[in-house]
């Protein structure tokens, strides 16, 4: 069965809208090796609408390193039920977003990751198809969104899993749903 992997940076006051803000200053090598890392053995991602549209937008002109080309040629499912036409090798969630991604991580092949937190994401934390956590805690404060704002979702415990922490700052929680 297919893991699916979640990835999100957050603020330390919990802000998860517009990272391309606030989150560049600290991508640093440590940062990519991480995020590099974290997707070995990932064959596909799963996204939500605004998240799809907005790296669609940022990835497809990035090409001709090794990190940009994998993540540019891997297939995406995305949560919409607006969006008409596709590209960045993308296609529509079919039917209810959780059963498909049920069906998606039941299917053959390597594991999925999801980037960026909203509606979509309370959809997996309360059907549990998410299977790992990787909250990447930026020591920046903003304002916007936080996580899970306004959603109503009910109490949710996780288990840690591990901390990796950078010299820039960050550090990211490795969690796992509790069984």
């Amino acid at each position: 069965m297919r893991k699916l992997i979640e990835s999100t940076f957050v603020t330390l006051n919990g802000v998860i809208d517009e990272p391309q803000n606030w989150s560049p200053p600290y991508w640093d090598e440590e940062h990519m090796a991480y995020n590099q890392s974290l997707m070995e053995g990932v064959e596909g991602q799963v996204l939500g609408r605004l998240t799809y549209e907005g790296f669609a937008d940022a990835w497809l002109s990035r090409a001709g390193d090794p990190f940009a080309d994998i993540f540019n040629a891997m297939p995406k499912w995305v949560a919409s039920r607006t969006v008409t036409e596709w590209k960045w090798n993308a296609q529509p969630l079919e039917g209810d977003a959780a059963e498909a991604v049920r069906k998606l991580k039941e299917s053959e092949g390597g594991d999925l990751i999801k980037y960026g937190t909203g509606s979509f994401s309370k959809t997996l934390l309360e059907n549990k198809l998410v299977d790992e956590y990787h909250f990447w805690i930026f020591p920046v404060v903003a304002e916007g969104a936080t996580m899970f704002q306004g959603t109503g979702i009910d109490i949710t415990h996780l288990e840690l899993l591990g901390t990796t922490t950078f010299k820039s700052g960050i550090v990211v929680h490795k969690l796992a749903p509790k069984a």
